[in-house]
């Protein structure tokens, strides 16, 4: 089998997550380039639907990532995503895609350690998984 480098869609939070990866940026730590980082205001935001088009487009893993419990700016948005996020990985079960495939992390604005951790993390563990197949074909959602 030829080497295989994972695709992987990141949501980041506005205000924790996307900064955490800024943070990482400006300070030149290293980490896969597996990922395509899409900001949004609150990982609230992120419906499932969003994250099934991400497999659909052919990402091969996709991360979430907001504030801490606690922390969040809209109040309670992270613990409406951790409720959802916990029911889709029951969905994508359903629909033959590895619910290991779907991660939440809580990165703060100060975490860019754990930004790039997390993602080598996350993109060893889809590299293990291998390229996103349903009913024996690679990605048959589309790869675009």
């Amino acid at each position: 089998m030829e080497h295989f480098e994972p695709k992987i869609v990141c949501f980041a939070c506005n205000w924790c997550t996307s900064a955490g990866a800024d943070l990482a940026g400006t300070s030149r730590m290293e980490y896969d380039p597996s990922g395509i980082l899409i900001r949004v205001m609150c990982s609230s935001r992120v419906d499932p639907q969003h994250v099934l088009w991400a497999f659909r487009k052919g990402a091969d893993g996709v991360l979430l990532g907001g504030c801490h419990p606690g922390d969040c700016h809209y109040v309670d948005g992270n613990t409406k995503t951790l409720r959802r996020m916990i029911l889709l990985k029951k969905l994508m079960g359903d629909l033959g895609i590895e619910p290991e495939r779907l991660r939440l992390d809580w990165i703060s604005a100060a975490e860019g350690k754990k930004f790039v951790s997390v993602m080598n993390e996350f993109t060893d563990q889809v590299r293990t998984l291998g390229p996103l197949e349903l009913d024996g074909q690679t990605n048959p959602l589309g790869r675009e």
